[in-house]
């Protein structure tokens, strides 16, 4: 179930923003200065092949897949990075997202279910580019 983390770090000049997590999702949400959500992340399948979905008010869509530095030959372990990728499976992550968000406040979890479901990305695979 998801669940907030106590303390962030608010950034000086950026939006408040609010963090959700569990062993499955992390969800980063950033409010407007009257409370509105502006933005929000929605990271899943952590620690097996990792993506995160991101909105941006009015309603710009984009997906990526977390390229977490760790396949590098010889090397230590580089900086994780998002690589644009947009086969993203809308029912699944919805399905799953129904499921852990039952601790969340009801307007919240309500907002990020509609927002998901209007996803206008689609589920067929593509090469993921780098942004």
């Amino acid at each position: 179930m998801l669940k907030e983390v106590s303390y962030i770090r608010q950034i000086e000049g950026e939006p408040r923003r609010r963090w959700f997590e569990d062993e499955y999702f992390d969800l980063i949400v950033w409010f407007d200065q009257t409370g509105g959500i502006q933005e929000f992340e929605l990271c899943y399948d952590k620690g097996k092949n990792q993506r995160a979905l991101r909105w941006v008010q009015p309603d710009k869509y984009s997906h990526f897949r977390v390229d977490d530095g760790e396949n590098l030959a010889g090397r230590g372990k580089a900086t994780p990075i998002l690589l644009r990728y947009d086969c993203f499976d809308r029912e699944r992550v919805l399905l799953r997202f129904e499921q852990e968000c039952t601790d969340l406040e009801k307007g919240l979890a309500r907002f990020v279910r509609e927002t998901i479901s209007r996803c206008p990305l689609r589920k067929t695979a593509q090469r993921p580019r780098r942004t």
